[in-house]
């Protein structure tokens, strides 16, 4: 073969290989997004919507907790977990000493769900023992769901601020498995917090901030629900900085 031809033949089967490499490369993403477009991206889209509407408000804040909770309780976790690629996510991911490591990145893109979401989302990674210290939320509607392992949950109604103490009253104290959730807006369930029972947990978060236009403030308020008990059920829980939060609880 004249050195010509078998440039021309080299040229051509590199081609070919190349052409074969690519189309490989776009069934396997054609078939990924085939995988998840009927279920975890239809329901994210759903939960986009839901931000929407809240944000909108053509719904109140108790009626998105109480629509992403029927969300929630439908989520297919094994595509989930696909879809935001959790093993390469968390695979190496180093926990934090105290309190949670935050992860996040860009969902895939594909036919069905909106590349500019309403919401922000993270998934936070817990190690045995640690926590995501009780705290309340300004001005936000948040959702927490169990993507692996456990933690004990607790959940408090904000009743009133104060400069000092916020008044709570303790309304949710359960153990958290895998597929459970919960919810919490300016209206009900506030103030939350999470501690790790498994070797490791980890929480797939949605949050949807500046609800209320004419509110300025944000961010979390650290409390102490130890506090002072009161009649009917209340507790005095004095405010914390981050730090003092998670170095008593973290």
């Amino acid at each position: 073969m004249s050195d010509p031809t078998r440039r021309m033949f080299n040229q051509g089967a590199l081609g070919s290989l190349l052409t074969f490499s690519l189309l490989e490369s776009l069934f396997c993403r054609d078939a990924f997004a085939d995988e998840i477009k009927p279920v975890a991206a239809k329901w994210l889209a759903e939960l986009n919507e839901l931000g929407q509407d809240v944000k909108n408000r053509k719904l109140t804040q108790v009626e998105w907790q109480q629509q992403v909770e029927r969300l929630m309780a439908q989520a297919n976790l094994p595509d989930l977990m696909k879809f935001v690629e959790f093993d390469k996510l968390t695979g190496n991911l180093p926990m934090s000493d105290r309190g949670e490591r935050a992860v996040s990145k860009r969902f895939p893109r594909v036919e069905g769900l909106p590349t500019d979401l309403v919401f922000g989302h993270q998934i936070f990674a817990l190690k045995k023992g640690r926590s995501v210290a009780p705290h309340g939320h300004n001005n936000m509607a948040t959702a927490f769901l169990m993507l692996k392992g456990s933690c004990h949950g607790r959940h408090y109604d904000r009743v009133e601020d104060s400069d000092d103490f916020l008044i709570i009253r303790p309304t949710i104290d359960d153990r958290f498995g895998v597929g459970t959730y919960s919810t919490i807006s300016d209206h009900k369930d506030n103030i939350h917090w999470f501690k790790a029972e498994s070797e490791t947990a980890f929480i797939f978060n949605i949050h949807v901030v500046n609800l209320d236009a004419d509110v300025s403030r944000g961010g979390r308020v650290y409390v102490d629900p130890f506090g002072e008990k009161l009649s009917h059920g209340l507790v005095k829980a004095k405010t914390m900085s981050k730090k003092q939060a998670y170095d008593k609880f973290g």
